[in-house]
């Protein structure tokens, strides 16, 4: 993909910007030469360097949580991986499938355990290729260079870091194939405390969780640089209740405004909570059965209505 930098500092401009900047200003300039820098020499990961990652495992919860499975014309937007069936790029604690077209993530999974979490520094962002699958169906870092977008975590940095992996799953999660275009104003605040909230409910035995994320594909979804941004998000949350049973529960964060240009303010973003089943029915996936430890689809089969609500802080959220 070509893109203009003509009207951005050279390298050598910005080296040669006179006197000591302050602390902020020394930041902007260094973060311009790495993402300029990074369009010129993308950064892959060779196949080799992913030996040994098991990826996300279905029974890390006592009960089977089966990778989603899509279904119809979707099953032909999978990209092929070598060694693989489904389609699933493995990392450490998470495992993601790739939409060619799309050429973003077609959904991710983790495994989170809450009572091994290790923490680990954010340092630098180095974002990089995955190089176990072509170039072309991954969309690298000439999207994000001079605009809004910011490079979204799908599996959030911190949820795959638990263990004596945990500074392996940190540096996973720092691949393209994990990584959607998100406005840089976008509302993440009960978005993001959603597995918090969970992981710390008393209701959580172990603080074990599952979690699958994924862009909503629509095809009125607005074309920037030759890709087209999501403006829609899902997430199903699979863990076992305190009583000792198996429970799931969907979201989806949605903004009210549509995008008119992507260099204007975007809407503001709202988060629902939602049925497991109407998540099947907007993506074209299957959770393989999972709708039958949610209460919201169990009520809306009961009721025969959809059942819509509207998250304004994790005390909103039924489990």
């Amino acid at each position: 993909m070509q893109i203009d930098l003509g009207h951005l500092p050279r390298l050598g401009d910005l080296n040669r910007l006179g006197g000591p900047a302050d602390a902020e200003s020394e930041a902007s300039r260094q973060a311009t030469v790495e993402s300029l820098e990074a369009t010129q020499r993308p950064r892959r990961t060779p196949p080799t360097a992913f030996a040994g990652r098991a990826g996300y495992r279905d029974d890390f919860l006592g009960f089977t949580v089966p990778l989603p499975t899509p279904l119809g014309a979707l099953k032909q937007s999978v990209v092929p991986v070598a060694g693989s069936e489904d389609g699933r790029l493995d990392y450490e604690h998470f495992s993601v499938v790739m939409h060619a077209q799309r050429r973003l993530a077609m959904f991710v999974a983790v495994n989170i355990d809450g009572a091994a979490t290790v923490d680990v520094p954010r340092e630098r962002d180095r974002w990089s290729l995955d190089g176990r699958i072509p170039d072309a169906v991954q969309i690298g870092e000439d999207l994000y260079v001079d605009n809004i977008l910011d490079r979204g975590h799908l599996v959030r940095r911190q949820d795959p870091v638990w263990g004596t992996t945990a500074a392996r799953a940190n540096d996973d999660t720092f691949h393209f194939t994990n990584c959607s275009p998100q406005a840089a104003n976008f509302n993440q605040k009960t978005w993001l405390s959603l597995e918090d909230y969970v992981l710390g409910n008393a209701r959580i035995q172990n603080a074990r969780v599952t979690v699958f994320t994924g862009p909503v594909f629509r095809g009125s979804d607005r074309t920037y640089r030759g890709v087209q941004i999501p403006t829609a998000y899902w997430k199903v949350l699979s863990f076992v209740s305190d009583a000792g049973r198996p429970s799931s529960t969907a979201y989806i964060v949605d903004q009210t405004v549509e995008l008119r240009e992507l260099e204007a303010t975007f809407g503001r973003f709202k988060t629902y909570q939602r049925s497991v089943v109407s998540i099947e029915n907007l993506t074209g996936l299957s959770f393989n059965g999972l709708d039958r430890f949610d209460g919201f689809s169990n009520e809306e089969a009961a009721t025969r209505t959809s059942i819509v609500a509207e998250l304004h802080s994790p005390a909103d959220i039924r489990v």
